[in-house]
């Protein structure tokens, strides 16, 4: 590659990933106008559909605001906690599977189907055995999160060049050094996309759970103002749901920035 033409391509990228992303503020801006424009001309209820500024002068008032803080965070930790553990089951599975093929053959069908059970279904019968606690929100959000790390890391192992371990071997690489330099390398790149969807899911699983019984978190709070048809404050508490997941979903963008800066190179540059 000439130095015109390698300096042309992060100069290409850099104007597809703006142009990228002015597209997606004109989606959403244009999306809100719409919404707006319905609530004005159509003459709709502030109980039936608030417009987007009442949206926005209800994250002004002192109700709304104290209903997010007390329930915020117990969301985030169900989420946090389901999160985590998602990972270390998924990677776990994700690794026994690439060993054992017999393992992976007969386990692969049932995590297609532990993935056609509803979750309302699955937190109803949860709340019934373990109560209103935070266990079976963390079972609910690992149930939902986990097949996203164990599929994408299991496909990131397979992908790998079945004779490179071979060639390491033949140069002196002990099993550490195997798994340090070829294995491990091989499955960031899945292990990174599984943990982007477990963590917007992780989100939606919790609040999942939190409508089917809780004493508090988003989706309570989600019931509690939707039964005094409070509808701005619904849709509110849903704008917050949505920044949760987004800011999970930039932090786990943001360690594989640094941890795989190679598939950066390869995907941006």
């Amino acid at each position: 590659m000439t130095t015109e033409s390698a300096t042309f391509k992060p100069a290409l990228s850099t104007v597809q990933r703006r142009g990228g992303r002015l597209v997606s503020a004109l989606i959403v801006v244009t999306a809100i106008a719409a919404w707006q424009a319905a609530t004005v001309f159509g003459r709709l209820e502030n109980w039936l559909l608030p417009s987007p500024w009442d949206v926005l002068v209800s994250f002004t008032k002192p109700d709304t605001q104290n209903l997010i803080l007390d329930n915020v965070w117990v969301t985030v930790e169900e989420a946090l906690i389901g999160f985590a553990t998602c990972l270390v089951i998924g990677v776990g599975l994700a690794a026994a599977m690439a060993a054992w093929r017999t393992l992976r053959s007969g386990l692969y069908p049932l995590l297609i189907a532990s993935q056609t059970v509803p979750i309302i279904a699955i937190a109803a019968i949860l709340v019934v055995v373990f109560g209103y606690g935070l266990a079976p929100k963390i079972v609910v959000v690992v149930l939902f999160s986990f097949f996203a790390v164990t599929v994408n890391v299991l496909d990131a192992v397979q992908s790998l060049d079945p004779e490179l371990p071979g060639l390491l071997r033949s140069l002196g690489a002990s099993r550490w050094d195997i798994l340090r330099t070829a294995r491990i390398p091989a499955a960031l790149p899945g292990f990174f996309t599984g943990a982007r969807l477990a963590v917007t899911y992780s989100v939606a699983a919790a609040v999942y759970s939190e409508w089917v019984g809780a004493t508090g978190g988003l989706g309570y709070a989600v019931i509690q103002a939707a039964n005094q048809f409070a509808e701005a404050q619904v849709f509110a508490l849903v704008v917050v749901m949505a920044l949760l997941g987004l800011a999970g979903f930039g932090a786990v963008t943001l360690v594989e920035r640094l941890c795989v800066p190679w598939l950066r190179r390869d995907t941006y540059a």
